[in-house]
C-alpha cells in the first residue's frame, strides 16, 4: 500500500501541477490571443481557457473602452495664430488577434498617431472654426483615427477637443472684435426699428388723412390718456379748422394792404427861363 501511493504520488502531483499551469480564467470583458509553438491559434474567451503548458501560450486583451487624453499640441492656425490644443480619445478593441500582431503596443501607437492627428488637421482650419466648430473638426479626426486604426482592430469611437488656449494679446483682439461686432448688430437693429416705426407712421398718417374727423378723434385720445394717471394739466385742443381760417385772413389782409399802398409821385422837373 505504501509502496503503491509512494509511485502514484509523485504522478498526481506532475500531473495536478500541469492542470495548474494550464488553466486560465478571462473576465467577461477580457480575451485570448493564444499562440502554439510561437504561431497564432485562436483568440478565446470569456470563461475558462485551458492550454497547454510550454507549448502554448495566451495574451490578456482588455476589450473594455478605454480614454486616452492626447497631450497640449501647439498649432498653428491657418490664418497664423498659434494655439495650444488638447483632446480626449475614447477607443477600445474590437479585434484582438491584429491588436496583438499587428502593433507592438496598440496604446502607445494610438497616442502617436492621435497627436500628430490632431496637430494636421487643426492646422487646416481657421482660429474661428476651432473655436465655433469644435463637433466638425471633432468628427474629422475622428474619422482619420478611425481608418488609421481600423489595421490595428482598434474603433475610436468619439474625439473631444477640451482646450485651445491663446496668448493674453490674442485674448485683447477677439475681445475687441466681438464688442465691435456687437456694436454693428446693436446699429442695424435699431436702424431696422426706426425704419419699420417709419413705415408705420406714414401708413397711420395716410388712414388718419382719409377723414380729417379721424385726427380730431386721436386727438381726444390723446388728451384722454393724458388725463388718466391724475395729472393736474389742462389740455385744449386746437382745431385745425381755425388755423387754416388764421392763414386765409392773414393772406387776405396780406393782399389787401399791397392793393391799397399809394403809388410814388412822378419826378417834376423845374424849367429855367
Amino acid at each position: 500500500m505504501l509502496a503503491n501511493l509512494a509511485v502514484y504520488l509523485p504522478i498526481l502531483v506532475i500531473v495536478v501541477g500541469i492542470f495548474a499551469a494550464s488553466v486560465r480564467i478571462l473576465r467577461e470583458y477580457e480575451r485570448g490571443v493564444v499562440f502554439t509553438l510561437g504561431r497564432f491559434t485562436s483568440v478565446k474567451g470569456p470563461g475558462l481557457i485551458l492550454l497547454l503548458p510550454y507549448v502554448q501560450q495566451m495574451v490578456r486583451v482588455d476589450q473594455r473602452t478605454l480614454v486616452l487624453d492626447v497631450p497640449t499640441q501647439d498649432v498653428i492656425s491657418r490664418d497664423n495664430v498659434s494655439v495650444k490644443v488638447n483632446a480626449v480619445i475614447y477607443f477600445r478593441v474590437v479585434q484582438a488577434d491584429k491588436a496583438v500582431i499587428q502593433v507592438e503596443n496598440f496604446q502607445q501607437a494610438t497616442s502617436e498617431l492621435a497627436q500628430t492627428t490632431l496637430r494636421s488637421v487643426l492646422g487646416k482650419h481657421d482660429l474661428d472654426e476651432m473655436l465655433s466648430e469644435r463637433d466638425k473638426l471633432n468628427n474629422d479626426i475622428q474619422d482619420i483615427l478611425d481608418a488609421q486604426t481600423d489595421a490595428w482592430g482598434i474603433k475610436v469611437s468619439n474625439v473631444e477637443i477640451k482646450h485651445v488656449d491663446l496668448d493674453e494679446s490674442m485674448i485683447r483682439v477677439i475681445a475687441r472684435q466681438a464688442e465691435a461686432e456687437r456694436e454693428r448688430r446693436a446699429k442695424v437693429i435699431s436702424a431696422e426699428g426706426e425704419e419699420q416705426a417709419a413705415q408705420k407712421l406714414f401708413e397711420a398718417a395716410e388712414i388718419l388723412s382719409a377723414r380729417p374727423e379721424a385726427m380730431q378723434l386721436r386727438y381726444l385720445n390723446t388728451l384722454a390718456a393724458i388725463g388718466t394717471h391724475g395729472s393736474t394739466t389742462i389740455v385744449f385742443p386746437f382745431p385745425m379748422e381755425f388755423g387754416e381760417m388764421l392763414s386765409a385772413l392773414r393772406a387776405t389782409t396780406t393782399a389787401g394792404a399791397g392793393a391799397g399802398s399809394p403809388e410814388a409821385a412822378p419826378p417834376t422837373g423845374r424849367t429855367s427861363s
